[in-house]
């Protein structure tokens, strides 16, 4: 698996608006592959709450510890910063808050609404944490209005405590249902190489379409830093495709399946 180093205008130019608003991204915090084909292309996925994690999950590349307090100006500089990229369909995350009382939610909340009212014309992808799975909490995203929200499983349910920190397998799948019977596109991920067996991927996909979920993506894992959970195996593209097919005939309604492939990648599409 190749991809080219960053750079070229448009790359340049969002690392600047990033930089320039005081704004993190996953693609940054998260060391993501595609960085330079989605800034490339103009586009970025935002992360909201600080980049500081209260969790300290053995895949993921954000920095974890105590964060810092909540930024009240940060959704104002989000939206400033959209706006002026000219971005018509915005991603984004978050880190957990364990530390606050709602888990972040009102504040998720408040930004969505801020984006809505200030780009009436802009689509929306949320990649929400669980928000330890209590409804209310959930409830205040889904109001918002969003038109896609994310929550991601990661992997197979045997697997989910050597690689989540306090997530749970069936309380993902709890948040997942709520935002599936609403009127917002539900969506979930999961990555390969950690040891999880062909069947164990087929279940996960099972117990995503059970409870209503509509959009799946399917990417490889890779190690991040030494001090991260190893690749367990290097998934061939072929099986990728395998279980792009399989999920479809299965009933997804969109499915992104590649070594490459993360939560994000061509979210724009999954809007309908």
């Amino acid at each position: 698996m190749r991809m080219r180093m960053p750079g070229g205008e448009h790359y340049i130019y969002v690392k600047e608006q990033v930089n320039k608003n005081n704004l993190h991204t996953i693609c940054s915090s998260g060391n993501c592959p595609n960085i330079g084909e989605c800034w490339g292309a103009g586009t970025a996925t935002f992360l909201i709450l600080g980049d500081i994690c209260t969790r300290a999950c053995k895949f993921c590349a954000v920095k974890t510890g105590r964060p810092f307090p909540v930024d009240e100006g940060e959704p104002l500089r989000l939206v400033e910063s959209i706006r002026t990229m000219g971005i018509r369909h915005a991603v984004i995350t978050s880190v957990d808050r364990d530390d606050l009382e709602d888990k972040g939610a009102g504040f998720w909340a408040r930004t969505i609404r801020l984006l809505r009212q200030q780009l009436p014309d802009l689509t929306m992808e949320t990649l929400i944490p669980d928000f330890d799975a209590i409804p209310e909490l959930v409830q205040q995203v889904i109001d918002a209005g969003p038109n896609v929200i994310s929550h991601n499983i990661e992997t197979v349910e045997r697997l989910t405590p050597q690689v989540r920190s306090r997530a749970k397998y069936h309380r993902s799948l709890g948040v997942i249902r709520q935002v599936a019977q609403s009127d917002v596109v539900s969506k979930s991920g999961i990555m390969l190489g950690l040891g999880e067996a062909e069947h164990e991927v087929l279940q996960a996909i099972d117990d995503l379409l059970e409870v209503g979920c509509e959009v799946l993506t399917i990417g490889q894992y890779l190690q991040p830093t030494m001090d991260h959970m190893p690749v367990d195996d290097y998934i061939h593209p072929d099986r990728f495709d395998f279980y792009r097919d399989r999920a479809l005939e299965k009933g997804f309604n969109k499915v992104e399946s590649s070594p490459l492939v993360r939560s994000s990648y061509h979210a724009e599409k999954h809007v309908e």
